[in-house]
């Protein structure tokens, strides 16, 4: 089976071009878990199949690195449209269909540019409600987010403080994804350029993982929130453990947000064949 392997600021995806062959199935948990595993198989935190899909460029089916198809991931959608353009699918821009919908996104040249990366704005779903928890927010940004601001966050146990969370009892049976955040320097002079640094412990997964594509998106839109943001477009520059990311959306004033971009680097890491 050929397959290739891209990653997005750390976040990394076993690739399968299924158009013609059909390689994977939903059924086959225990076949992709191994896949995904870091020392008996490829090694990811996720396995993305790309397949036709009549209407669309082609359809995106993600499954977490425990085997099991799953809720969107954004860093996975920004490398499989990278994907799509290396197999010639598309050029510049792309529409796809994934569990959550469909998605859009706008490829573009690294800069410096590279021949193995792109640079990838990705449209995220829209966030009709943000709840508030105590001192955590919880939002759909295509997959459930936990969100909260941490002191000391560099130095955390991200395992232990997910885990804590990830299996309590309000989120024990369905799982949530589980980000801790704090501020940064704005990244730029833009006074709508707002700056974050964030972990995250992915449900699935189950352990931190360099970066979290839904969840940096649920982090912008939260931090958002917390600081009494108004109407109007927006932009926050996102630091995770493998990479810069940024995330754009307009406020809409009644507590929903649309128009939503995740923008980051998908690079193709390498590429071969496995047999099983």
């Amino acid at each position: 089976m050929k397959f290739w392997k891209y990653q997005g600021a750390g976040n990394d995806f076993i690739m399968l071009d299924q158009r013609e062959n059909q390689w994977i199935s939903r059924a086959d948990t225990n076949l992709i878990e191994r896949l995904c595993d870091r020392r008996f198989g490829i090694g990811a935190d996720g396995l993305i199949l790309l397949q036709n899909h009549s209407g669309y460029d082609f359809e995106m089916v993600y499954f977490n690195a425990d085997g099991r198809e799953s809720t969107m991931c954004g860093n996975g959608g920004r490398c499989i449209a990278a994907f799509a353009q290396h197999l010639g699918i598309v050029r510049a821009h792309c529409r796809f269909m994934a569990i959550d919908g469909e998605h859009e996104a706008i490829l573009s040249p690294l800069s410096p540019p590279t021949q193995e990366g792109l640079w990838v704005e990705l449209k995220m779903t829209d966030v009709q409600i943000v709840e508030k928890q105590g001192d955590a927010y919880i939002l759909n940004t295509g997959s459930p987010h936990y969100v909260r601001f941490a002191d000391d966050l560099e130095h955390l146990d991200m395992v232990a403080e997910g885990k804590a969370i990830r299996y309590s009892e309000t989120w024990k049976k369905e799982g949530i994804n589980v980000n801790l955040i704090a501020r940064s320097p704005k990244s730029s002079a833009s006074d709508n350029d707002l700056g974050l640094r964030i972990r995250t412990y992915e449900r699935g997964v189950e352990d931190e993982t360099l970066a979290c594509g839904t969840g940096v998106t649920a982090a912008a839109i939260a931090s958002f929130v917390e600081a009494g943001g108004t109407i109007g477009d927006f932009r926050v520059a996102v630091s995770a453990q493998g990479g810069q990311l940024a995330v754009r959306f307009h406020a809409n004033g009644d507590g929903s947000f649309s128009n939503i971009w995740l923008h980051g680097p998908a690079v193709r890491v390498f590429e071969g064949t496995i047999t099983f």
